[in-house]
């Protein structure tokens, strides 16, 4: 019986839905999180008739056919790369990207990724690194002296001493873009790496070419929307509830199949 096979295919499916959901409220306070979305594809089909076939010696065909179908698949988790909203924090090193754009981090592994979580600290040497201590490209480093630091739209770090009167430019931040932002590969941490679909990176000047302008003192908000994401939780729960039902019904068919005598 097809229908206990199709209805396991989709109860797997709604799973899966459930699962990325959970991710995402999971991540409501992520700095930087873009929402995910499970995707799904139907399984091919089983043609018992195929549409177009000859049906009569007259040459009359089959408008339509007989095709039967034998579940779904999972074809993508996807997310939407839309902009949440900032929040002020007040901090010299919360720098929000205002449009599109990666920052470039630098792994202990000499590869690079990407991020937007813009949370960023200073190192006991001084360069400014990421949470997990993660240096950004280009490096820049800010003296133990400076009194604060400022960073304009364009990226532009300024540090401030006491003595000076006249800030001093350390460097400037640039920012990545992608032919295929949505081809990057999720790493965790707020980090993505570089694929053969997503293309390769290209660096330009924060507020240019497209990419976004940098706000010191914010922190980008997760786009999860928790309304939207308990109620696709409440339609996967059904939906897993409904494919329970068939493999119920199905059941209770094979057993009144085996007690026919």
């Amino acid at each position: 019986m097809r229908a206990l096979k199709i209805a396991a295919t989709g109860m797997s499916a709604q799973q899966m839905r459930v699962d990325t959901i959970s991710n995402n409220l999971a991540n409501m306070s992520t700095t930087g999180y873009n929402a995910r979305r499970a995707e799904f594809a139907d399984l091919h089909y089983q043609q018992l008739q195929r549409p177009g076939a000859i049906s009569a010696a007259d040459g009359s065909v089959l408008p339509t056919g007989v095709q039967v179908g034998l579940g779904v698949r999972p074809a993508a988790i996807s997310y939407t790369l839309t902009q949440g909203s900032l929040t002020q924090t007040g901090g010299d090193l919360d720098i929000a990207i205002e449009g599109a754009g990666f920052f470039e981090v630098t792994l202990p592994s000499g590869l690079s990724a990407y991020t937007r979580d813009g949370a960023l600290k200073r190192g006991p040497d001084g360069l400014i690194v990421t949470s997990d201590g993660y240096g950004i490209a280009p490096e820049i480093t800010i003296p133990p002296d400076a009194r604060s630091i400022s960073i304009n739209t364009q990226g532009e770090v300024y540090a401030h001493f006491v003595d000076a009167t006249e800030a001093e430019l350390l460097g400037q931040f640039t920012l990545a873009s992608f032919t295929n932002a949505m081809g990057l590969e999720a790493t965790g941490s707020n980090l993505f790496l570089e694929t053969e679909a997503s293309g390769p990176p290209v660096l330009s000047t924060p507020g240019e070419d497209g990419l976004g302008a940098l706000r010191q003192g914010y922190l980008e908000d997760s786009s999860v929307d928790a309304v939207r994401e308990i109620t696709d939780l409440i339609e996967a729960q059904r939906g897993y509830e409904l494919n329970a039902k068939v493999i119920s019904a199905a059941d209770q068919m094979l057993g009144t199949t085996a007690q026919v005598r």
